[in-house]
């Protein structure tokens, strides 16, 4: 339907410009004809303005070269006023049917072709649209015919696009009338656009961009009306928070030479560091050492039964911390020039922090900006009945399972992501019998199910129980035992004995005490910035898990790079933090590693894609390790090697991912990936498997009965 209406298009825009309509549109046949042209107007003046405006749509709606010389006609024929009336809303009409023609015939491919160079310039129309078309529209050096063509390939709205183009026009069209009223005088289009006329309209175009400029400014002093700054600044830059957005912002201010001062209430290198991803995947690593000697038959050894201390395995964990725990530390900070105070920090005004000691002390502190960078801690949802069950976070487990002598016996964890999956498959490795409850239908629920599947295999393969679909509705606890009562999509209520309860449900921003609500910097979930990282006060930015969209150690010190940058030099440039690129590893064993769009989201986000998988079972490597299970999925735009997405499965998915990270940041595709050698055995050779996996399916297979005979010729001698 589409072809064959744009092919009608064409063949009526090609009969016009190749017919004797393209000798009309010059300015000897105009002049020739002026008084015909009068004549006709004063005879029958409807019928000659309804057909001069049609002309005008048809000339402009089908990009014919000709517009400027029918404007010129138009003054001429209908003076300034009506000429410039017609005109404006002729050129208008024709343009938006331009831009609808474009967006019906050729917007769905170019976006489906083109969607990850796109995307910046999708959002940013999102955003400004209608300042960039009314800019453009203001510079007739820009073709208006081009302008309407490729706006059409935009997300911006049909009416925007009208209106803008209505006012932004305007000033161009009028020029044009008016020289049409002395069009017998007119030597050439030379004589109209001089080059003291086009540097007046490049001017005008400027203009939007110094109002732009000025209303910013205008805004930032609105949002600061009534706050007085000091007169001058103790710091260059506060940061609030000692986790990997805060640290890796007052490294990168100390770095350059900044006065730094860092807030941290509690341990230096955040959660991360003291309860999150060190301390799980120390215990990772003992869980599957105590897996392993269970099934050492794999490797041609005796299977035994682990035996151990608990308190060793936790003192174990504890230990790796204190060893990683320097790197962090108040005294490394010091050293590269990094004021550290230990307080709690509290937000006065845009300038001054009030800062808390233990033992009740206060003090304040100017700076010229500051870094939120306050973390999340663990979400513990309102059901009846928890505050009387024995339960832990994925923070307090530490404290708490440091002082026992063994796990807990039956262990109920709350929640499929990825700290429910890999605490639960540690945990039972380690002797407890872990039973899983999911709310949604699958675990790992932003991964593609054939993944989720497997990990729920692997899972239950181990004697994790897991019951998705369903709820707690409320706890009960009387002397000897605690019992969980379950919710389950069309069952009935189901009760569980437990003796400890690990919630795993996600995690929560920090946002109450610093003064945020006072000073009205919006909160939901997660403090409310900008793309360069900045809340309602600019000088003010949020890094890390408080200001999300990702709660990823990783990505909260990516953050913290555009965070400290535009607050020590946003005056000179800002970066919008860039999130096109982004790693995420899940430490269940085999790991599930995946950067950018996995089938689940393409297909959520309707972008076509192609999907290319190799099976880890026939990596060399893996088998030598009896560890050959897992995939690698690439997602690949529809007959092109660019890479989409990608998700492993396998033993030392984490580590063989990196590879394709880099080749989706600088944009190299999977014909480079096969194309550079890998050394053998290694895991990292998977990688190259699955290009070589989308090579020979896109193999022209027209040409091999062609080799094929070149072959059985060249035998031939």
């Amino acid at each position: 339907m589409k072809k064959t209406a744009l092919a009608g298009l064409l063949i009526v825009a090609g009969y016009l410009l190749f017919s004797q309509f393209h000798e009309w549109l010059t300015l000897d046949f105009l002049q020739q004809n002026l008084h015909q042209f009068q004549q006709w107007r004063d005879q029958q003046p409807l019928l000659t303005t309804l057909a001069f405006f049609v002309l005008y749509v048809l000339v402009t709606a089908l990009s014919i070269p000709g517009a400027t010389l029918m404007t010129l006609a138009g003054g001429a024929l209908f003076g300034l006023g009506w000429g410039l009336a017609i005109i404006s809303f002729a050129s208008t009409l024709g343009a938006t049917l331009a831009f609808i023609g474009a967006r019906y015939f050729l917007r769905d491919w170019v976006q489906n072709r083109f969607q990850q160079r796109l995307q910046a310039i999708n959002q940013g129309v999102a955003q400004d649209g209608a300042f960039y078309l009314f800019t453009l529209r203001l510079v007739p050096v820009f073709p208006f015919f081009l302008i309407n063509l490729l706006m059409g390939l935009t997300p911006i709205k049909t009416w925007t696009f009208y209106w803008v183009s209505q006012v932004g026009m305007l000033a161009g069209t009028a020029v044009y009338v008016n020289a049409g009223t002395q069009l017998a005088q007119i030597d050439g289009l030379s004589s109209i656009v001089s080059p003291s006329l086009l540097l007046s309209f490049a001017l005008l175009g400027i203009f939007p961009w110094f109002a732009k400029l000025l209303l910013s400014l205008i805004k930032k002093r609105r949002v600061y009306q009534g706050l007085q700054p000091p007169k001058q600044f103790d710091r260059n830059l506060i940061v609030i928070g000692g986790g990997a957005a805060g640290l890796v912002s007052a490294y990168i201010g100390a770095t350059v030479k900044a006065k730094v001062t860092l807030i941290e209430q509690s341990h230096m290198g955040g959660d991360c560091l003291n309860f999150g991803c060190v301390p799980s995947k120390a215990l990772i690593k003992s869980a599957k050492v105590a897996a392993q000697m269970r099934h050492a038959e794999r490797y041609g050894l005796t299977s035994s039964t682990p035996t151990f201390s608990f308190k060793q395995v936790m003192a174990r964990v504890q230990d790796v911390i204190m060893q990683i725990e320097p790197h962090d530390s108040v005294e490394r900070y010091t050293k590269l020039g990094v004021e550290v105070i230990q307080g709690h920090a509290k937000l006065i005004d845009p300038w001054h922090v009030e800062i808390t000691d233990s033992n009740g002390s206060k003090d304040t502190l100017t700076s010229k900006s500051i870094i939120i960078a306050t973390g999340a801690r663990p979400f513990v949802p309102a059901i009846k009945g928890l505050e009387n069950v024995p339960y832990v976070t994925s923070d307090t487990l530490w404290r708490t399972f440091s002082a026992l002598d063994s796990p807990p016996k039956r262990l109920l964890v709350l929640g499929g992501g990825p700290i429910g999956c890999e605490l639960s498959q540690a945990l039972q490795r380690l002797g407890s019998q872990v039973t899983l409850i999911e709310k949604s239908e699958c675990l790992l629920s932003k991964e593609d199910k054939d993944v989720s599947v497997l990990v729920r295999n692997t899972l239950e393969s181990e004697g994790v129980q897991i019951i998705t679909n369903a709820v707690v509705e409320h706890f009960e606890h009387s002397e000897g035992y605690s019992k969980a009562y379950l919710k389950q999509q069309d069952s009935n209520i189901n009760a569980i004995e437990f003796d400890m309860v690990l919630l795993a449900l996600g995690r929560q921003a920090r946002l109450e005490g610093f003064g945020l609500e006072e000073l009205g910097i919006k909160t939901e979930r997660t403090i409310e910035t900008n793309d360069y990282l900045e809340t309602l006060y600019p000088n003010i930015l949020a890094a890390g898990d408080v200001a999300g969209p990702y709660q990823l150690t990783h990505v909260a010190a990516h953050q913290a790079w555009y965070a400290s940058v535009s607050a020590l030099f946003g005056q000179f440039k800002r970066f919008k933090a860039d999130y096109s690129v982004i790693p995420a590893v899940t430490f269940v064993d085999p790991q599930v590693a995946r950067v950018g769009l996995n089938e689940r989201e393409a297909n959520a986000q309707n972008i076509a894609y192609e999907v290319t998988t190799y099976d880890i079972s026939d990596l060399d490597r893996a088998i030598t390790e009896s560890s050959a299970q897992g995939l690698i999925k690439v997602l690949t735009v529809p007959n092109k090697d660019r890479i989409l997405g990608v998700t492993i499965v396998a033993e030392n998915a984490g580590e063989m991912l990196p590879e394709f990270v880099l080749a989706m940041k600088q944009g190299l595709g999977l014909n480079k990936v096969l194309g550079t050698i890998h050394a053998y055995p290694t895991w990292a050779e998977a990688n190259k498997y699955a290009a070589g996996e989308w090579k020979k399916a896109h193999a022209p297979e027209w040409l091999m009965p062609w080799l094929e005979r070149y072959h059985a010729w060249r035998r031939k001698g």
